[in-house]
């Protein structure tokens, strides 16, 4: 997954979208996920396992741009 499209990512997404940007098998990453070995933090929500936009790219070395408080100068 280039770049560009890591950063045009959702807040949070599917583990399909995390496997393919850790270049993962779609079974190995279930397999990690369930096992709690996945190489990021996983959100269980109900049947759905999601991975955070933040959590993904900060393990792959991207420097986070954190949200400034409106009106910080």
């Amino acid at each position: 997954m280039a770049a560009a499209e890591l950063m045009a990512l959702p807040v949070s997404f599917d583990l399909d979208t995390a496997n393919r940007a850790l270049a993962l098998g779609r079974t190995t990453g279930y397999a990690m996920a369930k096992s709690g070995e996945y190489p990021v933090r996983v959100l269980r929500l109900g049947r759905q396992y999601r991975v955070t936009r933040y959590d993904l790219l900060r393990f792959l070395g991207f420097q986070s741009q954190e949200p400034t408080e409106a009106g910080a100068a």
